[in-house]
């Protein structure tokens, strides 16, 4: 508590000084406020999707990783004792190898997603229905 009495003393008694600290404080301040809201638009565009600024996405963590996956017991146990969040939805990137008998297999990729995802993206189907439980 002294050391702040005593800087605001010398500080006091230099105004010239308190002046232009002041303004430098504001000017660099100023400066990187404007840079980062330029950056922020330019490298973080929001997401095409309605109120995408109130999806959050969900990891689990461990010692060992920071970034793991939740199991289908353990999303279900979030979806049922949820009392945050509007909607909980879940997905996975997986591989499927699709061919015929006549033709060698194609490696494709697909999500595999609970109904509720495409709903809360807001996403409609052109043709039919969407998914259901």
């Amino acid at each position: 508590m002294n050391d702040l009495r005593y800087a605001l003393r010398q500080l006091l008694k230099n105004p010239g000084f308190t002046a232009v600290a002041v303004l430098t404080l504001a000017l660099g301040i100023g400066a990187n406020t404007s840079m980062f809201s330029m950056l922020n638009v330019a490298l973080f565009p929001r997401l095409p999707y309605p109120d995408s600024g109130r999806l959050v996405r969900l990891y689990r963590t461990s010692p060992q990783s920071q970034v793991l996956s939740h199991s289908c017991a353990n999303f279900l146990d979030h979806r049922e004792q949820n009392h945050v969040f509007g909607t909980l939805a879940a997905w996975h990137w997986e591989g499927f190898n699709f061919g015929s008998t006549v033709q060698p297999p194609e490696r494709l990729t697909a999500v595999l997603a609970t109904a509720d995802l495409f709903p809360m993206l807001g996403f409609q189907p052109a043709l039919g229905r969407g998914l259901s439980a």
